[in-house]
């Protein structure tokens, strides 16, 4: 009965695309939404696509659409768009007959600029009490492709949500585990991009692994330290979903936020950057957002603090490490 559970994945990206593949193999009819009419066309003739996931095949099972109306029909929907246009598309979601009794998997990365808001805080203000999760956890999308063992995290106030939502995701080398900590797991999610930047600033430099192991232990001690004062576990942030996730996305060749922070240390600005990129490295806007909430919440956040006032404040890379080199000494 599972198998038969019709699912639509909102979101051509990198993610998305891969989630719909994974989702396709293991049995299910999906359906994968693309925001532009256009491009849905290109993907649904040539069965590739090459601005977010290039080299691999769409199997003619899986449906792709512009319709985003077509969701009506379905029992399962996997929210897979950038955070930053997240509230705009699920505010043109619900003015369709959008299936209330589904349930949701969000798969987004983020806080929200301005409101510096949760993703699942976000789908609820607009979409209602949903069935809803949230999916995350170190899943580099080629791995997760070639069929490589991956492990991941679904996090829902609801536990029948959370393992319903199990069930359908998981397979013998997608392993996945549930949570109910869902401010830990998205927060998690979310502030390792940050740290990934810092961490390819440093590879950007040509430091070694001393300052990249420095950069992942006290970021992830910075991330539980934000997490906790809002209201997640700080158990969370050294399980998959907050140091699993970390080490790939600071680590993996890869990741497009370490990737952003190369580009940056070795003389690009962010605009540079961003111009050249197809896909959004969600760190950029989480750094504005986690150093606002760091600065609402009173909670220090050295690493997120310079990464922020590279990105947005023009400050060489170099100065960077030197302030957070020379900071007061305390003890760790």
């Amino acid at each position: 009965m599972v198998k038969k559970l019709r699912i639509f994945v909102l979101g051509d990206g990198g993610w998305g695309t891969t989630l719909a593949l994974l989702l396709d193999r293991t049995g299910f009819p999906v359906t994968l939404w693309s925001a532009f009419s256009a491009y849905a066309r290109y993907l649904d003739t040539k069965r590739r696509n090459p601005k977010f996931l290039p080299g691999v095949t769409i199997p003619r099972r899986i449906r792709i659409t512009d319709d985003i109306a077509a969701a009506a029909a379905s029992d399962v929907i996997v929210l897979a768009v950038p955070s930053e246009y997240l509230r705009q598309v699920l505010r043109r979601f619900k003015k369709t007959a959008f299936p209330r009794r589904a349930y949701y998997a969000s798969v987004v990365k983020g806080i929200e600029l301005g409101s510096l808001k949760r993703m699942s805080e976000v789908i609820h203000e607009e979409l209602g009490a949903i069935r809803l999760g949230v999916l995350s956890g170190p899943t580099i999308v080629h791995e997760v492709v070639a069929g490589l063992p991956t492990t991941a995290v679904i996090a829902s106030r609801s536990k029948k949500t959370a393992t319903a939502l199990q069930d359908i995701f998981m397979n013998e080398r997608f392993r996945i585990y549930t949570s109910n900590d869902v401010t830990g797991v998205e927060l998690g999610g979310s502030l390792k991009n940050v740290i990934a930047i810092a961490c390819g600033i440093s590879d950007g430099l040509g430091f070694g692994t001393n300052a990249k192991a420095a950069l992942v232990s006290r970021g992830l001690a910075e991330m539980a330290r934000l997490g906790s004062a809002l209201g997640a576990e700080a158990k969370t942030f050294s399980g998959i979903s907050g140091l699993g996730d970390l080490v790939t996305t600071c680590f993996s060749a890869w990741s497009r936020n370490r990737s952003v922070g190369e580009q940056i240390a070795k003389g690009k600005t962010l605009a540079q950057v961003r111009k050249r990129m197809q896909m959004v490295a969600e760190g950029v806007p989480t750094a504005q957002s986690a150093f606002m909430l760091g600065k609402r919440s009173n909670i220090e956040l050295p690493i997120t603090e310079q990464v922020y006032a590279v990105l947005y404040r023009g400050k060489s890379p170099l100065a960077a490490v030197s302030a957070l080199m020379t900071r007061a000494k305390r003890e760790e």
